[in-house]
């Protein structure tokens, strides 16, 4: 199996929607393929950490505040960039 293989089976195999034989192929594959190991692992795990998070509403003031911060810095990079032809 070929990474790009692996990968185009990633999330049907952390959602556990794969017959054995195909779940199969791809843990062999995670067994020799560190790379994609990675992958997987920090897949899961962040989806671990965010499947029961609830939404934080930000304060009016940071949010305000972070709006800013992020407008600057796209009209500093616009200005940056050379012009397209």
């Amino acid at each position: 199996m070929k990474c790009s293989e692996f990968l185009n089976e990633l999330t049907n195999y952390l959602d556990g929607a794969l017959d054995a034989q195909t779940k199969a192929e791809l843990d062999g594959h995670l067994a020799w393929c560190h790379n994609c190991y990675v992958v997987c692992d920090t897949t899961r795990k962040t989806i671990e950490i965010y499947h029961n998070s609830e939404l934080y509403e930000l304060p009016d003031d940071l949010r305000t505040r972070l709006e800013l911060a992020i407008m600057t810095k796209c009209s500093a990079h616009k200005k940056s960039e050379p012009p397209s032809s």
